[in-house]
C-alpha cells in the first residue's frame, strides 16, 4: 500500500512556541503509532527560538541574548546544530508516520520524505536540490553554517547556498522528519544567539539563502506553496489536532521540552514515565 493510501491530516500553519513546538511532534508520532492519522505539518515559531541539536553543547549559546530578546531555547530530539528560527523568516515543517510503513534506510527515507519539499520549492520556481558536496563548516554550532551534507541539506541557486536542513528522529514505533525552510534571513541576530560566532554576518549570507530572495514570493504564498505540496504528495484531508492531544502536548512541553534538564543537559525527564 502506498503512504498515500493511508490516513493523513494537513495542519496548517499554526503558531506555537518552541517547547509545544517540539511536544506536538512527539504526539502526532504516537498518535500514528497507535493507529490514527499520520501528519503533515507547517509550523512557525513564536516567540522566535533557537532550537539547539541534540548533542549540542549549551555553552555554546548566548544565554544572555537570548534571554534579553525574548528568544525562547529548546532543544530538538534530532541532530545538527542550532537553528534560530525567527517568527517570519522560518517556516518549519514536519512529516510523521508509523516506522514500519517508510524504508528501513535512512538515505532512502530523506529522499521519499523530502519530495514534497522540493515541489513546494518547484512551485514557487525555485531551483533547490541535495547539496552534491561536503563544504568545510563555517560556524559548527550553527545548523546552517556547519558542513554541507548531501543526505539531508537543500540548496539553491547557480551559487548553491542553503536554503533548508531537515533532520529525522527515528523511534521504534514511529519516524518524524521535520525541517527548517528559509523564507527570510537576518543574519545578524541569528549569529547573536551563538556564544562568540566565529563568522560575519556577510559570510553568513554568502553561505545561505531565502525562498523570498530566489523567488520574490510573499511569506504566505511560500507557506501556500509547503502546505499543498505536503498535502498533495500524503493526499492529506485538512485537520488538526484533537483535544486529548493538546493537553498531552502542553503537559510533553512543560515537562520535557522546557525543562532545564532537557534543554541543559539532555536529560528527558519523561523517561520511564
Amino acid at each position: 500500500m502506498a503512504l498515500s493510501d493511508r490516513e493523513w491530516r494537513l495542519v496548517r500553519e499554526e503558531s506555537w512556541d518552541g517547547p509545544l513546538a517540539m511536544a506536538l511532534d512527539e504526539i502526532a508520532a504516537e498518535t500514528a503509532a497507535d493507529g490514527g492519522p499520520r501528519t503533515v505539518r507547517v509550523y512557525r515559531w513564536e516567540p522566535s527560538t533557537l532550537s539547539l541539536g541534540y548533542r549540542q553543547d549549551p555553552d555554546t549559546v548566548d544565554w544572555e541574548f537570548c534571554e534579553r530578546e525574548d528568544v525562547t531555547v529548546t532543544r530538538r530530539p534530532t541532530g545538527g546544530g542550532g537553528i534560530y528560527h525567527d517568527q517570519w523568516g522560518d517556516i518549519s515543517y514536519s512529516i510523521v508516520a508509523p516506522a514500519d510503513e517508510l524504508p528501513g534506510d535512512l538515505m532512502e527515507t530523506y529522499e521519499l520524505l523530502c519530495a514534497p519539499i522540493f515541489d513546494a520549492f518547484d512551485r514557487l520556481g525555485v531551483d533547490a536540490r541535495f547539496t552534491d558536496e561536503q563544504l568545510p563548516a563555517v560556524h559548527q554550532p550553527a545548523c546552517y553554517l556547519r558542513e554541507l551534507h548531501p543526505a539531508h541539506d537543500v540548496v539553491a541557486g547557480d551559487d548553491a547556498r542553503k536554503i533548508s536542513g531537515n533532520a529525522q528522529y527515528r523511534r521504534k514505533d514511529a519516524v518524524i522528519q521535520h525541517g527548517s525552510l528559509r523564507f527570510d534571513l537576518d543574519p545578524e541576530r541569528h549569529l547573536s544567539t551563538f556564544a562568540d560566532p566565529d563568522t560575519t554576518p556577510a559570510e553568513f549570507r554568502e553561505r545561505v539563502t531565502t525562498m523570498r530572495e530566489q523567488s520574490g514570493a510573499s511569506r504566505s504564498e511560500a507557506v501556500d506553496a509547503v502546505e499543498e505540496a505536503l498535502a498533495d504528495w500524503a493526499d492529506a484531508e485538512e485537520g488538526g489536532w484533537t483535544d486529548a492531544e493538546l493537553a498531552a502536548a502542553e503537559e510533553r512541553a512543560e515537562t520535557k521540552f522546557a525543562s532545564e534538564a532537557w534543554v541543559r543537559d539532555r536529560e528527558d525527564p519523561t523517561d520511564g514515565d
